[in-house]
Order: structure tokens, then sequence, then C-alpha cells
């Protein structure tokens, strides 16, 4: 199923990308953030905050956004 990747770490890219059926929200940031926590990023689908185990559907709109930024004081 295809879906709309926004991530806005660093400076920030969006794509479409192709991903299983039956993907929650939690297996899709650690594959496409494997080194980071999940608990320093605001996770939104289709604008919205969901939880860890919402499985995507088909053209949701996901977008990954860092809650703190690195040299902030």
């Amino acid at each position: 199923m295809r879906l709309l990747y926004i991530n806005n770490s660093g400076g920030g890219f969006a794509d479409y990308l192709d991903v299983t059926d039956g993907t929650t929200v939690s297996q899709f940031f650690k594959d496409k953030m494997p080194h980071e926590r999940p608990e320093d990023y605001l996770i939104r689908v289709n604008r919205q905050p969901v939880p860890r185990d919402y499985v995507l559907q088909a053209n949701d709109r996901v977008t990954i956004t860092p809650t703190k930024i690195e040299g902030a004081a």
C-alpha cells in the first residue's frame, strides 16, 4: 500500500512510500528511524496524533517531527 511520509527532522523531506499491509505506526517508525527513540518525536497520521498500535491505511499521511531540537538552549 502507498502512503505519504513527511520527515521533519533536519532538512526534512516528503515522499510516497510503499509499505506492507498491516504495518503499525510503531513498526513504521522503527523501520524509518532505527536509531531514534519514538518518545522524542511527535508522530501524526493525517494530521492527528495516533497510538503506536494504529494500523496504517492506504493513502495515509505520516508526519514525524522532533520534539527536541539538538543544540537548543
